[in-house]
């Protein structure tokens, strides 16, 4: 249930678009200034809904501050046939507007409208995993070193991005294997991981410069080893990096 704040000097006009919001199923407040509003911690709302002409702060005066430390999706509500307003919300940071006298039908629309457009915001977001200088665009599982694009099969793929999430732990072959290929407790679990991990690691060396992110360890398995610089080989290095391993990992 999508939580919103309006904020409307007009009480009558807030009591009916609070039932009728609450009738369309979310959880609604209504307060009548920005100071009643700033005490309701609105960066923890879903969206807030704010008039524009109100005594005292007006609504782009809140907005602008309220713009200071959230970026909670805001409509505001405009009583003036002109589009001063609205442009001057929409440039302070509004995601919307609608006009009064409010038409709750069309004010339902439009909260559903710019809650959609955050999801998915906040989806695109969340498809992509960054450590250090490497980033995973997990829904089109393409794998990238600053900008350059790492060229990775499925399973190498797969592979990276395990590491990647367990970024300085310690993973066995049998929890890599399971990650890359879907399967373990085969008499090739080692053989193939640690061929898997010779290709990867030869595609981040010639992309870094470097061999110092994927680490063995002995008798237990592979680490990803965080690395805070961005920087190439040489200068993470002082000199040439080491030559990738030619064959797979002891």
């Amino acid at each position: 249930m999508a939580g919103i704040l309006i904020v409307d000097d007009d009480v009558k006009l807030t009591e009916l678009l609070r039932e009728y919001l609450e009738l369309e199923g979310f959880a609604v407040e209504a307060v009548h200034d920005g100071v009643a509003m700033f005490q309701r911690t609105p960066e923890k709302r879903d969206l807030i809904v704010l008039d524009v002409m109100m005594p005292g702060m007006s609504g782009v005066e809140i907005l602008k501050r309220l713009r200071e430390t959230s970026q909670v999706p805001v409509i505001m509500l405009t009583a003036r046939d002109g589009d001063s307003d609205r442009i001057l919300g929409l440039e302070t940071g509004a995601d919307d507007y609608v006009p009064k006298p409010v038409n709750p039908r069309e004010l339902v629309a439009r909260i559903r409208a710019v809650l959609r457009r955050g999801n998915a915001i906040s989806r695109t977001r969340n498809s992509e995993l960054v450590i250090g200088p490497f980033r995973l665009n997990t829904e089109a599982r393409s794998a990238f070193y600053l900008t350059t694009t790492l060229d990775v099969t499925s399973a190498e793929y797969n592979l990276i991005e395990h590491l990647l999430r367990n970024a300085g732990r310690v993973i066995s072959r049998d929890e890599l294997s399971a990650a890359a290929f879907g399967r373990q407790q085969s008499a090739y679990v080692d053989r193939n991981v640690d061929t898997l991990i010779s290709k990867v690691r030869r595609k981040i060396v010639a992309v870094s410069g470097t061999d110092q992110f994927i680490k063995t360890v002995r008798n237990a398995g592979y680490l990803f080893a965080v690395i805070e610089s961005a920087l190439t080989g040489a200068e993470l290095n002082g000199a040439d990096p080491e030559p990738p391993p030619s064959g797979p990992a002891a």
